[in-house]
C-alpha cells in the first residue's frame, strides 16, 4: 500500500487508488455534491456560477463532476462547456453524442476479425487443348 498526503488537508492516509485525498475529505466531497445535485434538481435553469455561489463548491470541481458525467446540465443552459473533439457546446461528459456514437462504431469495427479473402478462380486462357470429362 502507497501512503500519500492528502491535497486538500495534507494529513497521512493509505492511498488505494482515485484521487489523493482521504477518507474525511472524500465525504465530505460527496456531501457537497448531494448538496449541488440537490440544487440543481430544485433549480433546473442554474448555471455553473450560480452553482458556485449558492452551494459553496469551487468551479473547476463543479466542472470536474460533469466530465466524470456524475452532474447534468439542462440542454438549453450555455455551460461553457465544448466536446473535446468537434468543439459541439455539451451538457455532461467530454464528448458530444454525436462524437460518441463515432467512437462507439471505431471501436466496434477495430473488435470484429477481419474477413478473410475469397480464393480467386484462376481460369486458364487456352481452353482448346486439354482433355474434357463428363460426369456420369
Amino acid at each position: 500500500m502507497d501512503v500519500k498526503n492528502c491535497k486538500k488537508c495534507r494529513r497521512l492516509f493509505n492511498y488505494i487508488g482515485g484521487p489523493a485525498i482521504c477518507p474525511q475529505c472524500r465525504e465530505e466531497l460527496e456531501k457537497k455534491f448531494q448538496e449541488v445535485k440537490k440544487y440543481l434538481f430544485d433549480n433546473r435553469n442554474a448555471t455553473i456560477p450560480d452553482v458556485v455561489e449558492n452551494c459553496d463548491v469551487e468551479e473547476s470541481q463543479v466542472r470536474q463532476w460533469i466530465r466524470e458525467e456524475r452532474l447534468e446540465f439542462s440542454s438549453g443552459i450555455d455551460i461553457g462547456m465544448a466536446c473535446e473533439n468537434c468543439g459541439a457546446p455539451i451538457t455532461s461528459g467530454r464528448f458530444c453524442d454525436k462524437c460518441k456514437a463515432g467512437m462507439i462504431n471505431e471501436l466496434q469495427a477495430a473488435g470484429r476479425r477481419p474477413e478473410a479473402p475469397a480464393p480467386e478462380v484462376k481460369k486458364s486462357e487456352a481452353h482448346g487443348n486439354k482433355m474434357r470429362f463428363l460426369n456420369q
